[in-house]
């Protein structure tokens, strides 16, 4: 690997490099996709599809899936036997889903344990969130999840090769919005800006 493959700055190359990690777990080639799916079940986590969940009010439903639906991505609690069961909201694209399931099988693979008592905060992208984990291991957790799906030198090649955010995250199947948190994070975000002016130049 060549210095160049990793981002600035010691704590997002170790993210980095533990993205990468997982990356070769599931054998996935730094230009291709990565199926979060695929790597749930070498976590332990159990997927499970909303309408599977048993003794849920129809008032309770429709809160969920309606009106507070924008408020929650999904859930997660341990089984007694270990094992982490995952619920995802039907509601959402595949995109978030796929950053979602992700930054759960992040805090399996990095080892975060859960805090016993879980609060109802906002995260830094100001979405409501059920904590369950400390704020490092979330920000960790987040990071690497969205550097395994998104690595870091192929953004870059992507950036050079004069992709847009759109085409980068339809590449990937995530969301543009988590590739321009990339982007930023990576310090990749003025390389980037400078590149779409010379491109608009050009075209214009």
């Amino acid at each position: 690997m060549l210095l160049g493959d990793l981002p600035q700055g010691e704590k997002w190359r170790n993210f980095e490099l533990k993205a990468l990690g997982l990356r070769d777990f599931a054998r996935v080639r730094g230009d291709q996709p990565l199926n979060p799916f695929d790597l749930a079940r070498f976590a332990s986590l159990i997927v499970i599809r909303f309408e599977e969940i048993e003794g849920l009010s129809d008032t309770a439903r429709e809160h969920l899936l309606g009106s507070a639906s924008e408020a929650w991505s999904g859930g997660a609690c341990t089984l007694p036997n270990g094992m982490k069961l995952v619920i995802l909201n039907p509601t959402h694209g595949r995109s978030r889903t796929n950053a979602t399931l992700m930054e759960e099988i992040c805090h399996v693979f990095v080892g975060h344990q859960p805090n016993r008592l879980s609060v109802f905060t906002k995260d830094a992208r100001g979405k409501v969130m059920n904590r369950d984990y400390r704020k490092a291991d979330e920000e960790e957790a987040y990071a690497v999840g969205a550097a395994a799906l998104v690595p870091y030198a192929a953004l870059k090649r992507l950036l050079l090769q004069g992709r847009t955010s759109q085409q980068i995250a339809s590449h990937f199947h995530v969301s543009t919005e988590l590739v321009e948190y990339r982007m930023k994070v990576t310090h990749l975000w003025r390389e980037f800006k400078n590149l779409s002016r010379k491109g608009a130049k050009t075209r214009s």
